[in-house]
């Protein structure tokens, strides 16, 4: 019964897909938009600083790829995200939201 079991859901996620992956790209994709619209002005696209937003502000924590933002746990930057720093403002997302944002910032870092 436990092979019969395993064999049909193997069979399903061959047929179907893994269904978490699917998930995983459709956050990614929000997360994206969400970063766009939100973050990308100073952030830049590539996570690695709107060079004229850096010489107007004079922040080098634009730059999300540095080594020590890296660094930081994901609960430090959804703080970051949630209320802000230095010249960011807190963010007017939903949890759910800064989440998405959290998640594709980290993949420009990769």
């Amino acid at each position: 019964m436990k092979i019969s079991l395993t064999l049909a859901i193997g069979s399903i996620v061959v047929v179907f897909g893994a269904p978490v992956p699917r998930v995983l790209a459709g956050d990614a994709d929000a997360g994206k938009a969400l970063y766009a619209k939100n973050c990308q002005g100073c952030h830049g696209g590539d996570g690695k600083g709107n060079a004229a937003m850096t010489k107007a502000l004079g922040e080098k924590g634009l730059n999300l790829t540095t080594p020590e933002a890296k660094k930081m746990s994901d609960e430090q930057m959804a703080k970051i995200i949630a209320d802000g720093a230095g010249k960011m403002p807190a963010s007017k997302l939903s949890k759910a939201e800064q989440k998405q944002v959290l998640d594709y910032s980290r993949s420009l870092q990769k």
